[in-house]
């Protein structure tokens, strides 16, 4: 079992940037000290009520202090960019962490940024299918001619490469069962979102499973997210969770995350009914039991934990991880 830690990108407006980039530099150095194996950043654009720093750059960043742990961008809206520059900048990111890059991808589901990026959502797929397609040529081919629906390279012969071979792990993030499908028959790791419920969770992953052995591909790695308040009490870690994480998905549900769940979701609901079986809020001992649970009962060996929401003080966050390094992270490690 990995454990992750996703850093918080999205501040308030009027928040100074470059401030919270550097508390996020200090997060990635506490979070390498209590032992975690992952940081992670994610990938929005126009986040509105948020401003949000760009992934690439500020993974970069952060790779300077990560040491020996792995750094993930969970996850870049792959249909949105041009395959050639992303091939490029992954293998860039994978030397400066010393092949240590792990490259999660998805669709994106925002219309304002399909808009933004003058990309019609019904080609969204399409378009994820073939720069996966040609992204794994630019890193493995010493030359490639490709000629598809959407992009286009002339021939020409290679020289930039990943670190790792044949190219840095790749995680699929989906939400609805058709994206987990599609998973599944091409044969990556399914990032398991942080929105859905576990019992949801358990029943995606019996299908994802089933949906890979007809496919005829092997069983890979199970990463998963989820939301994390660790505090001395459950009434403190849902209590102090609660202004920030409370906020986080009532802007979910402008977006209209919710809706890219299967069946009715909402997050417009209470705050006791959206935390059931969703997020994890509690004490030390509270959190060695759920991962150890969905370890056991649900195969998973790498849990990605966002810790901190826009407006949530760093210094929350740092208290947070020293709990992790202290009471949760040596037991989850010695299996004790």
């Amino acid at each position: 079992m990995k454990l992750g830690l996703l850093i918080n990108s999205q501040y308030v407006t009027g928040e100074s940037m470059p401030v919270k980039i550097q508390e996020s530099v200090e997060q990635v150095k506490a979070a390498r000290e209590a032992g975690f194996d992952l940081i992670c950043a994610a990938q929005h654009y126009l986040a509105a009520p948020y401003q949000m720093s760009t992934t690439m750059p500020l993974l970069a960043r952060l790779a300077a202090e990560a040491g020996d742990m792995e750094v993930a961008a969970t996850i870049i809206l792959l249909p949105l960019h041009n395959p050639v520059e992303i091939a490029d900048s992954v293998a860039t990111l994978d030397a400066i962490c010393g092949g240590r890059f792990i490259f999660g991808i998805g669709l994106g589901y925002r219309e304002e940024e399909f808009a933004a990026f003058g990309v019609d959502p019904s080609e969204r797929v399409g378009r994820m299918r073939e720069a996966l397609e040609l992204i794994k040529l630019l890193w493995t081919e010493e030359e490639v001619e490709f000629n598809g629906r959407y992009y286009h390279v002339p021939k020409v012969k290679l020289a930039t490469r990943p670190v790792q071979r044949p190219h840095p792990p790749i995680w699929v993030a989906a939400n609805g069962n058709r994206a987990i499908r599609r998973a599944a028959r091409w044969g990556y790791p399914w990032l398991i979102n942080p929105h859905a419920t576990v019992s949801m969770v358990t029943g995606q992953l019996e299908m994802y499973r089933e949906t890979l052995s007809k496919a005829g591909q092997p069983m890979p790695s199970v990463p998963m997210m989820r939301e994390l308040y660790v505090a001395q009490d459950r009434e403190t870690a849902y209590n102090e969770s609660r202004p920030y994480l409370e906020g986080k998905y009532a802007a979910y549900a402008s977006w209209g995350q919710d809706k890219a769940l299967p069946g009715e979701e909402s997050f417009s609901i209470p705050y006791q009914d959206l935390a059931k079986d969703r997020f994890l809020l509690g004490t030390a001992d509270d959190v060695v039991g759920e991962i150890k649970r969905y370890e056991s009962d649900l195969g998973v060996d790498y849990m990605i934990f966002r810790m901190q929401w826009p407006g949530m003080p760093h210094r929350q966050l740092l208290r947070q991880i020293e709990i992790m390094g202290r009471d949760v992270i040596p037991r989850v490690k010695s299996g004790g």
